[in-house]
């Protein structure tokens, strides 16, 4: 049996930054990945596919979750089979990072001290991070740089200071709808920033820029212009020699002889069925923040009878997502101002623009509150989706040649801008991860359940800046602007449940992210985030990633000269 110098569970965001430090720095590295490997190639553009079937997500019959929400005033507990909800994120090598639309921040220095800031929330479990944007700044940098992060700096209040002048690649090419956003937002004193993404404008080795596909979220990319995990961070790691790539092998817990560390991973070949044991120095758990909590429940033992790591007994807890919701509006072609409908028309080009005036509110009238960011993009281009929108009449279905008119006036006619407010999921006592007491997943292993309450200061921003923004669709001329803001959580944003912290009673993870209990366990995923910002985490987990890497070869560095 090999013995590795680190064991990492899942090939994502951070799997993928940790496997890739590492395999630079020489040592053997395994990623065990449950989904299987697509190649860039293989990649395609089919709906029904990505995203009305399960390329790459499990089955829910065979894997899922159990959902507790209150109804009525009581919990009830539903199977994701029942409901249809997935909480999978593209169980495929580089995971959900292959998916992603790419827009991303860097959170801002305040976010890292929200309890120092704005004091207790009633309610709300909100604390300080044991580290410091400064910290984390230059792994900001270098995920702008090794994965590939398009943008270009603009002066803003609330932009989070940068060591370098600007992007190492321009921002993507843009749709003419900019000039007339802008022209709106600068109408209101708004000022509109360019979306820094992460998707290539411009070739880098071994990957293609961008070739404006018309749909980019939700598909995996073709060219390699996407700064997903497999392509920016493991192909390069499997270059080096050092990184065994395990597909299809699903972990189903992780075995400790001592109390102090863990020996091996017990995993299952999802194509065979056969289980075996892989072993390893060091342990780093990446498999989504949900997962990852009930991955480290379900190696419960004598000496961690709890879970592993779980002294605290705050393994699942505080798990948050990402509060807001999203609105829309119709630019019409009998209507449109300042562009050429034609130009509106383009397919392919993006909307690039995001909204950081109202990050932190501090008004004279409105009060002082973490506030939250918006992206502005068109509506997602699935036909088969925007042809089922609107298709009632008096609560009845259209049909025949009126229900074919309006598909024809909504494809040739209007073209809809969207937009989608971040702002902070308060972690609080009703949202978390534990197992489920009856159901097991095909591999028979307890399922994760997952309670679901948001906090009512979550629905407070989140309508504020909702407000704002039916505003510039309004100065726009738009038609037919709505939103709709909620306390439901989006399934593609989740973090926490081993947040970390200094001290070991209130937290899972020291501040490079091990295991306060287990000295060769790290947890790099979004799980050690104790509040998530007002940002989707994709930049963050990154950057966090790459430092907890770095601490990974430091250790692995005084081991060897232990041992020489």
């Amino acid at each position: 049996m090999s013995m590795y110098d680190v064991v990492i569970v899942g090939s994502g965001a951070s799997g993928g930054a940790v496997a890739y430090t590492l395999c630079q720095a020489g040592y053997k590295v395994a990623v065990l990945e449950k989904g299987r490997l697509i190649k860039r190639e293989e990649f395609s553009k089919d709906e029904l596919a990505y995203c009305r079937r399960d390329l790459v997500t499990p089955n829910l019959f065979d894997e899922y979750h159990t959902i507790e929400e209150k109804v009525d005033g009581e919990w009830v507990t539903t199977p994701t089979y029942e409901s249809g909800w997935s909480f999978w994120n593209g169980n495929i090598v580089g995971g959900s990072s292959n998916l992603m639309s790419g827009m991303l921040h860097r959170m801002h220095p305040d976010d890292f001290r929200l309890k120092s800031k704005y004091g207790e929330i009633e309610g709300a479990n909100v604390v300080d991070w044991p580290i410091s944007y400064e910290e984390l700044e230059p792994y900001y940098t270098l995920t702008e740089e090794l994965v590939g992060i398009s943008g270009k700096v603009e002066k803003h209040p609330f932009e989070p200071p940068r060591s370098t002048a600007d992007f190492t690649q321009p921002p993507t090419k843009e749709n003419a709808v900019v000039k007339l956003f802008d022209k709106s937002c600068q109408a209101l004193d708004i000022t509109p920033l360019v979306t820094p993404r992460a998707v290539l404008s411009k070739d880098k080795p071994g990957r293609d820029a961008c070739y404006y596909s018309n749909r980019c979220g939700s598909y995996g990319c073709s060219s390699g212009a996407k700064g997903s995990s497999r392509e920016a961070l493991l192909k390069p790691a499997l270059a080096t020699g050092n990184l065994t790539l395990m597909s299809n092998t699903y972990v189903k817990y992780l075995h400790t002889d001592t109390k102090d560390e863990v020996d091996h991973a017990v995993v299952v070949d999802t194509v065979t069925g056969k289980e075996k044991k892989i072993q390893g120095k060091i342990f780093v758990v990446a498999a989504q923040a949900h997962e990852s909590a009930r991955l480290l429940l379900n190696s419960a033992n004598a000496h961690h009878p709890k879970g592993l790591g779980n002294s605290s007994g705050e393994v699942g807890k505080n798990l948050i997502f990402s509060g807001g919701g999203s609105g829309q509006g119709e630019l019409h072609k009998d209507s449109l101002k300042e562009i050429k409908f034609e130009d509106l028309m383009t397919t392919g080009l993006f909307v690039n623009r995001s909204i950081l005036d109202w990050y932190f509110i501090d008004h004279w009238w409105d009060g002082k509150f973490k506030g939250g960011s918006v992206e502005f993009m068109f509506e997602h281009q699935n036909i088969i989706s925007r042809a089922r929108k609107d298709n009632y009449k008096d609560g009845k279905l259209v049909w025949g040649k009126e229900l074919g008119e309006r598909v024809v006036s909504r494809f040739t006619e209007q073209k809809s801008i969207r937009f989608e407010v971040f702002n902070d999921w308060l972690p609080n006592d009703n949202c978390f991860v534990s197992l489920d007491p009856v159901h097991k997943d095909k591999f028979g292993m307890p399922v994760g359940k997952l309670r679901m309450e948001g906090h009512p200061q979550d629905l407070k921003v989140g309508n504020y800046i909702a407000k704002k923004c039916e505003k510039i669709l309004e100065e726009m001329g738009a038609k037919n602007i709505y939103s709709a803001i909620s306390s439901t959580p989006p399934q593609n944003l989740v973090a926490g449940g081993c947040r970390f912290g200094n001290d070991p009673k209130t937290s899972v993870l020291n501040k490079y992210c091990r295991s306060h209990d287990v000295k060769n366990l790290y947890v790099a995923d979004a799980s050690f985030m104790p509040t998530g910002g007002s940002v989707a985490y994709t930049w963050t987990i990154y950057a966090n990633a790459f430092r907890v890497a770095d601490h990974i070869v430091d250790v692995l560095k005084k081991r060897a000269s232990y041992q020489v």
